[in-house]
């Protein structure tokens, strides 16, 4: 039996092509994954797969935080580091504190 308190992770994924449907996703079910076996909490999932829009992601986010109410909020997809990836802009628009060498850390452990 697990007395753990359950937490709710949300997840983004920002693809321009999976979200039309180009493409299947593999962004989420692969941090799904990973957190499942990171984790030992019960996890209540929350998911969006959107283009890479700085508007709809930010509105993802925000929705994530203040209405889903999760505990934890991830990214991925992007085009990477170039102009059309917009996700760090978005998220730096809607983040009340930033965190320095989180997102680092984060990449190492993954």
């Amino acid at each position: 039996m697990n007395d753990l308190d359950p937490v709710r992770i949300g997840l983004v994924s920002v693809s321009d092509r999976a979200s039309t449907g180009v493409y299947e996703d593999k962004g989420l079910p692969s941090l799904q994954q990973w957190l499942q076996r990171a984790l030992r909490n019960p996890v209540q999932w929350e998911t969006r797969l959107i283009p890479d829009e700085q508007e709809r992601i930010s509105e993802a986010l925000r929705d994530l935080v203040d209405r889903a109410r999760c505990d934890l909020v991830l990214t991925t997809g992007g085009t990477g580091p170039a102009a059309r990836d917009v996700t760090p802009e978005a998220t730096l628009a809607v983040a009340e504190r930033v965190m320095p060498g989180f997102g680092e850390q984060m990449r190492q452990v993954s």
